[in-house]
């Protein structure tokens, strides 16, 4: 929850007062959006999936800027990296629903562990990936 609101506060400041962010690709951005960016940046997410990781955090680990990290992404994934997070998280996710016990765990708490925090976006993204919902894998067969 901290984190959000920060991020939260982060995007209302840059919102209220100039910047001089470029909103053109940079030559430098472009340049470093090549499929060994995105091969550092899949290792350092899958290897942290469950660290309060953002943009930032992958861009760093990728050694570029987050605009060369979207940029690498789009082209040669088709998505964004936190985009790809949330895959990554939302499969960590299942797997726990799987092994889950039902008479001990919840949706809930595996939805939490994963940094799922609103319950009804979690369970729209399992159903549209797994075509059921959490509470029916975590009952298991």
């Amino acid at each position: 929850m901290i984190d959000a609101a920060a991020r939260l506060l982060a995007a209302t400041v840059l919102a209220a007062f100039p910047t001089d962010a470029r909103p053109d690709p940079v030559l430098a951005d472009t340049r470093d959006a090549t499929s060994e960016t995105v091969r550092r940046a899949v290792a350092f997410i899958e290897s942290h999936p469950a660290a309060e990781i953002g943009l930032a955090e992958t861009a760093a680990a990728a050694g570029v800027t987050p605009r060369a990290l979207q940029y690498a992404f789009r082209r040669h994934l088709g998505t964004t990296p936190m985009a790809y997070l949330r895959r990554v998280r939302l499969a960590q996710a299942h797997d726990d629903l799987v092994a889950a016990d039902p008479t001990r765990d919840t949706v809930t708490a595996v939805a939490h562990r994963w940094g799922f925090h609103h319950q009804g976006r979690f369970a729209a993204a399992y159903h549209r990936t797994y075509g059921v919902l959490p509470r029916h894998t975590l009952a298991g067969p």
